[in-house]
């Protein structure tokens, strides 16, 4: 939701600046792919290494580089669907390594928690794909893109909470997983409502 209502304001004021300088033609927009995925990687160890703030600085590196590298292959006309396929697929492993980082943390009394929100994003994202194969593709993005109440905006939000204060896990886990399963009710109803399909 967050991306759908406040991502061209965002596009505006802190990506576009950075598309006019020169020296980014020079950056292969997979390269700052592997580079969301690196931070986002790196957030996931420092939150078993019990560094939230650390953990809360690379995650926000990581979804800053994930916006950039779809911006700059779109600026430089270079989007591809290897750099499409790379960006969903980086996208989840960074935030299932966030999951189980979390999960590590307390895996005594996280498991079920975990479970059920590593549950309700592959169904979410199931019917993401699913809607997407199927529906005309309005977007500037490379594939259909169905928005809902949780994306990716909403789910980092949810983890640096998470991360930032763990007496709050169980209830954000819970409200996450019911928010995703919502997302996933959104996509399939507004597939199905659609005129054009």
């Amino acid at each position: 939701m967050i991306d759908s209502k406040l991502r061209e304001i965002y596009q505006k004021h802190c990506i576009d600046p950075l598309l006019k300088f020169s020296w980014i033609e020079r950056i292969p927009p997979n390269k700052i792919t592997f580079t969301a995925l690196f931070f986002g990687l790196s957030s996931a160890i420092s939150i078993c290494l019990q560094y939230p703030f650390l953990a809360l600085f690379f995650l926000i590196l990581s979804g800053f580089f994930d916006i950039l590298d779809g911006s700059v292959a779109r600026y430089l006309n270079r989007a591809t669907s290897k750099g499409a396929v790379l960006d969903i697929t980086f996208d989840r492993i960074v935030e299932s390594s966030i999951i189980l980082s979390l999960y590590f943390v307390e895996p005594n009394t996280r498991a079920l928690p975990c479970l059920f929100m590593l549950t309700s994003i592959l169904i979410c994202i199931t019917t993401f794909l699913v809607v997407g194969i199927f529906a005309h593709n309005q977007s500037q993005k490379s594939f259909h893109y169905s928005p809902g109440l949780m994306e990716r905006s909403e789910a980092f939000i949810f983890f640096s909470a998470m991360i930032i204060f763990p007496n709050l896990f169980y209830f954000l886990a819970l409200l996450f997983t019911a928010l995703v399963f919502i997302t996933s009710f959104i996509h399939i109803q507004q597939f199905l409502s659609s005129s054009s399909c």
